[in-house]
């Protein structure tokens, strides 16, 4: 039950799951564990915060230290009242989007893109399953004209510099009829937060 007690573990939103992976294991870091909920809570942001904290007291007795890797995901301030009452800290920022660029980049951002939809790595690979199909865009031809009316362009936070996702992401703008935009942005606040943890951990 104690093995782990000199390890973090990292409770992480399933649409991060690929990355932290990847940044676990280029870096070595075998002090760092991870476990996810499915990314398609997003759709039910009421329910995030008891999610995580389910997730924090099931884990808590077995780890040194535990770190949630979520947004505030649309939870109105509910998720990091959770954390504070479970003592457990998170990466900070509003949602993915905003740490995969840097939180301070995003925000200057968003002050002239408030029409804008992004994508991540994984949002251009799952578009189809959680996005179109999650919400019926595929079920009626204007759909998604109703859906995006208000947005202007798509710009993909690239987190790897992948053709294939490229061409995918520039294919949902199109089918959107909005503008495109590319930008590398690496893993942005996620990989700073990840290099913080301390090696050890004392329980």
């Amino acid at each position: 039950m104690f093995e782990n007690r000199e390890k973090t573990l990292i409770i992480a939103c399933g649409a991060l799951s690929h990355e932290i992976v990847h940044l676990i294991k280029v870096n070595h870091w075998t002090h760092i564990h991870l476990t996810c909920l499915p990314a398609k809570i997003h759709h039910t942001p009421q329910i995030i915060p008891a999610k995580i904290r389910a997730k924090i007291q099931q884990n808590k007795n077995q780890y040194g230290k535990i770190y949630v890797m979520f947004g505030d995901c649309g939870t109105a301030g509910a998720l990091d009242k959770v954390l504070e009452e479970e003592g457990v800290e998170r990466i900070s920022g509003p949602h993915c989007f905003s740490f995969l660029s840097g939180n301070d980049d995003f925000e200057k951002w968003t002050q002239d893109e408030i029409t804008t939809f992004y994508l991540s790595d994984f949002f251009c690979w799952n578009f189809d399953r959680i996005v179109w199909q999650s919400l019926g865009l595929d079920r009626r031809d204007d759909m998604a004209d109703f859906v995006f009316a208000n947005y202007k362009k798509v710009v993909y936070i690239a987190q790897t510099e992948n053709l294939q996702l490229q061409e995918k992401a520039r294919e949902i703008a199109h089918r959107l009829k909005l503008d495109y935009e590319y930008r590398y942005t690496g893993y942005g606040d996620m990989d700073k937060a990840l290099r913080q943890i301390p090696l050890v951990v004392n329980g």
